[in-house]
């Protein structure tokens, strides 16, 4: 290949190239890790572009994907020379991204280089540059206020990277092809896990019945900046991702906004993507979703009871025992409705602390 021809006009590590060669022939990282004589941790370096194409390495990459093994040294060589140009980094739109906390919960590296930090953060979001970012995420920033109220507002930026951190994490999960029947009829299943205390035994459970029905159950920290409590999109055809950011803590939040989410998915099709705790220009599908949960965890057939159920916490206890959900769902709806004060009978709610 000429050197003329290779003039690429992205900002992508050769560890892109890599991985693309990698899902065409169906090679796990372990294998390709073996064949080309590194560990794991050193082949995710490379495939990240945290590490350079030495002579030997782009002679072991020739031999084991094939290419040049000038090809291999030119894409890196690129790659470093387009990071290093001034012009290239946008302090502006790096401004936007959560970078402290995507670092700190483990979503990218700390870059010495502010060269490197863009380079990493394009790398993390799947775009050569950032025209590209605008282009993928451009439709979210347009469609949602990105806001909770005029004095709480979220950063489309910090929405994006918290979407996107879902989107990896749903990824790894494995799912059956998506099924509404199947979903909806799990709905009954996974109303009694609002029972189980320990989040370490109810989320792997969670996911684990989602999943069988094509739904991958995500759980992603929300950055700075980012208020959303759940989002819902299909990230593939056949695989939805219902994704929760666990944001205030308590049992009767958290399970609404899983119910809210799902009633999204079974009710709102496959095209739009769903933001709760954003606002909205069309607020109709997020009454019809808060429907959907509210129904869904106190069916209506005991509404009427729900309303008289308020004297005391005794009463509120036996009414969710029998109705198959936790007295902190009772609590929550009742508060909702006005029924009760937002500051009695919190103590039957379970609280949740980040590990």
């Amino acid at each position: 290949m000429p050197e003329t021809a290779f003039q690429p006009n992205w900002v992508s590590p050769p560890g892109e190239t890599i991985a693309d060669v990698l899902r065409e022939r169906k090679l796990t990282v372990g294998e390709f890790s073996q064949r080309i004589g590194q560990t794991q941790e050193q082949t995710a370096e490379l495939l990240l572009g945290h590490s350079k194409i030495t002579l030997g390495l782009a002679r072991r990459l020739s031999d084991v994907l094939g290419g040049s093994v000038e090809f291999w040294m030119a894409r890196d060589f690129r790659y470093h020379q387009q990071i290093a140009k001034p012009g290239l980094i946008d302090n502006a739109w790096l401004r936007e991204l959560p970078l402290a906390d995507m670092v700190r919960l483990g979503w990218i590296r700390e870059a010495p280089e502010p060269s490197q930090q863009l380079a990493d953060c394009l790398t993390f979001f799947g775009v050569p540059n950032i025209a590209a970012w605008h282009r993928a995420f451009g439709e979210l920033e347009q469609k949602f206020a990105f806001r909770t109220s005029p004095s709480f507002e979220s950063r489309p930026a910090a929405v994006a990277a918290w979407l996107r951190q879902g989107e990896l994490e749903a990824e790894k999960i494995d799912c059956a092809p998506w099924n509404a029947q199947h979903f909806q009829a799990a709905l009954s299943e996974i109303r009694g896990l609002t029972r189980e205390k320990d989040p370490e035994v109810f989320l792997p459970e969670l996911q684990r019945i989602c999943a069988q029905a094509g739904v991958a159950v995500v759980i992603v920290r929300a950055p700075a900046d980012c208020h959303a409590s759940g989002a819902t999109r299909f990230v593939t055809p056949q695989k939805a991702m219902l994704l929760l950011s666990f944001r205030f803590l308590s049992d009767d939040q958290f399970w609404f906004s899983f119910f809210h989410e799902a009633g999204h998915i079974l009710l709102h099709g496959k095209q739009e993507v769903f933001i709760e705790g954003i606002e909205t220009p069309n607020a109709s599908p997020e009454q019809e979703a808060n429907e959907f949960a509210a129904s869904t965890l106190v069916p209506p057939q005991y509404e009427s009871e729900l309303m008289r159920v308020r004297s005391n916490k005794y009463d509120l206890v036996r009414f969710a025992r029998r109705i198959g959900v936790s007295p902190g769902i009772v609590v929550g709806q009742l508060q909702h409705y006005g029924k009760i004060k937002h500051n009695h009978f919190n103590g039957l709610k379970r609280r949740y602390t980040w590990k």
